[in-house]
């Protein structure tokens, strides 16, 4: 769950980065929660919107992210960065082999 304030700046933003559409919308008296996802996996990104919330978010003091797989993070890097939203570079990694991956940032 990741709160948010533009409902539809964060769903535009998780549908062209992460390709996520909105599966299910419920709306309440002082909240809305939106779940998104796709056809590729039973994963669900759930997004909630507090009516009365005005101040941004603080992310805190912590480092946390949600991490994806892809067939192919050399295009998906191209993809993002066609898409304007400014991806890092391509790490390499190795524990119990290579792994590969880049940063979006949000």
């Amino acid at each position: 769950m990741i709160r948010v304030r533009d409902e539809k700046k964060s769903v535009d933003f998780y549908r062209l980065a992460l390709g996520l559409e909105v599966a299910a919308r419920l709306d309440f008296e002082t909240f809305t929660l939106i779940y998104l996802s796709n056809e590729e996996s039973e994963f669900e990104l759930e997004l909630t919107v507090n009516k009365d919330r005005s101040e941004p978010y603080a992310l805190g003091d912590g480092y946390g992210h949600l991490a994806l797989s892809v067939d192919d993070l050399d295009a998906e890097h191209q993809r993002a960065a066609d898409a304007g939203l400014n991806p890092g570079k391509i790490v390499t990694f190795n524990r119990d082999g290579p792994a590969r991956s880049f940063l979006l940032p949000g």
